[in-house]
């Protein structure tokens, strides 16, 4: 099984083209046996493409967590996606259209060095009702801003996002001072019952009006470096609730990604890096 390993600043992801020789009542299997970082080659998620239209560059994605679930659609996932076709030259235009369980995302090529590509992705229109999120506590919400959650005796205020994928966001003056600490509240989040599909988990920290700095909880992996959906999830947040202006730069552990959200529709721009390719041994 040939494959492609990549990462978006430190969120790594396996990219195999023409899956059809898995099985798919294989794929949870065969993710979490390959994203294993001490049996397998290692990754947060893996990824699979399959080009549906060469000259119009229209590609069928989906991709599975490190614990054999299916998200709607990831950004990182995406833009190491693309760059592994821009790198091996499979599409004949910069710009290319992903079909995702999310709807249609748009990538375009930005610029390239060598193996590391800036991509912009176009994320669509983010959506704040429960029922879109999904949220339920019993009761409906057209915006979710400012809940007071209690996890564990302690009460949080999450303001919900969803970019094609549920998100729940808190700010906070100043990071947990242990990792264990905001790693238990986001695993206790993730999996709260009013999250029917479970949820990603960004801890922000506002730096000005353009800037914010953000923790990654995801949904299926736990702690990741950076996300894409996750910034922007996290830039609208902090749009919605009027502590930044519509463009943000999104500063993650391994560096920044800008976040723009004009008129309705989200946008993101960072790397994609190629790291290797091999071929692994492990039954699908």
């Amino acid at each position: 099984m040939n494959f492609t390993k990549l990462h978006a600043l430190g969120n790594d992801f396996l990219v195999i083209e023409d899956g059809n020789f898995l099985k798919e009542e294989s794929l949870p299997e065969t993710s979490r046996k390959l994203c294993d970082r001490h049996t397998g080659i290692g990754a947060d998620g893996l990824i699979l493409i399959r080009i549906t239209d060469r000259e119009k560059s229209r590609v069928n994605f989906r991709i599975f967590n490190a614990d054999g679930s299916e998200p709607e659609v990831s950004g990182n996932g995406l833009r190491c996606a693309a760059a592994y076709l821009f790198h091996s030259q499979k599409v004949p235009a910069k710009i290319i259209q992903f079909e995702t369980n999310a709807g249609e995302r748009t990538c375009e090529l930005i610029d390239r060095n060598s193996n590391r590509f800036e991509i912009k992705i176009e994320m669509g229109v983010p959506r704040f009702s429960s029922g879109d999120i999904p949220f339920d506590d019993g009761s409906e919400h057209e915006v979710i801003t400012d809940y007071p959650l209690s996890i564990n005796r302690k009460v949080y205020e999450i303001t919900c996002v969803s970019v094609g994928n549920p998100h729940c966001t808190i700010f906070v003056e100043r990071f947990f001072p242990a990792r264990i600490e905001w790693h238990q509240v986001g695993q206790e989040l993730e999996n709260h019952p009013f999250f029917p599909r479970r949820t990603n988990v960004e801890f922000i920290r506002v730096l000005n009006r353009h800037e914010i700095e953000v923790l990654f909880w995801e949904r299926g992996v736990g702690e990741t470096l950076s996300s894409g959906s996750g910034s922007c999830a996290a830039a609208v947040a902090s749009i919605l609730k009027g502590l930044t202006d519509r463009k943000v730069k999104v500063w993650t552990s391994m560096g920044a990604l800008v976040v723009e959200w004009e008129k309705d529709k989200v946008f993101q721009t960072g790397p994609a890096e190629l790291v290797f390719e091999g071929q692994s041994f492990i039954e699908a």
